[in-house]
């Protein structure tokens, strides 16, 4: 009788043991990582264009003055 109630004490401490202590925690949702990327990627592009549409515009006036002495 004794050794049935310490293999029964043995079972429950094993038991208990291996049962989950409560809910998990809940996880955050990960950061969107894709938009920074995509916004670090189109930065420089956005400032090179900008900065091809100033050429574009000092090359128009450059012309035009240009022309203006040659004619």
């Amino acid at each position: 009788m004794h050794r049935i109630r310490m293999f029964a004490i043995a079972a429950v401490a094993c038991c208990a043991a291996c049962t989950p202590t409560g809910d998990p925690p809940e996880r955050k949702p990960p950061e969107p990582q894709a938009t920074q990327m995509r916004d670090a990627i189109q930065a420089p592009i956005e400032r090179a264009k900008a900065v091809k549409d100033t050429m574009q515009q000092a090359d128009e006036a450059q012309r035009s003055r240009i022309e203006a002495v040659t004619d």
